[in-house]
């Protein structure tokens, strides 16, 4: 029998549909599928949940990918981030270690840099540290 092992960063949409179910509960969000946000408030609000790993198999902290088309569209509704950060345990498990709201206009100074053909748009990164 052959053991196949999947690399967590792999799995990132696994755990990030767990995070996002998750937060829904906790924050009482009615998830929406759509290319720029996850959730909308009960008034209609959208909300775009952004997860990431505490720390990366390699010793790196996670970290945010914000892409820029989605952000301003984002923004132009005056919408919000959830910001969830997790520890994977065993195959499919994982603990929220933090999670806040932040509005889409209230975040820090993002630089944006090319996102190669990737979703055909800028990207930026934002570190754990900028939000917690």
């Amino acid at each position: 029998m052959r053991v196949v092992r999947v690399n967590r960063s792999k799995r990132a949409n696994h755990f990030g549909t767990a995070v996002e179910k998750r937060m829904a509960k906790k924050r009482r969000f009615e998830l929406e599928r759509s290319s720029w946000h996850d959730a909308r408030f009960g008034n209609g609000t959208p909300v775009e949940i952004k997860s990431t790993m505490h720390e990366h198999s390699n010793g790196q902290p996670g970290n945010w990918k914000v892409y820029r088309e989605y952000h301003e569209k984002l923004r132009r509704h005056d919408g919000w981030y959830c910001f969830v950060v997790y520890r994977p345990h065993g195959r499919s498990g994982l603990t929220i270690l933090q999670d806040k709201m932040v509005r889409s206009c209230d975040l820090p100074l993002l630089r944006w840099h090319g996102g190669g053909d990737h979703r055909g748009t800028q990207q930026a990164k934002i570190s754990i540290s900028d939000v917690f």
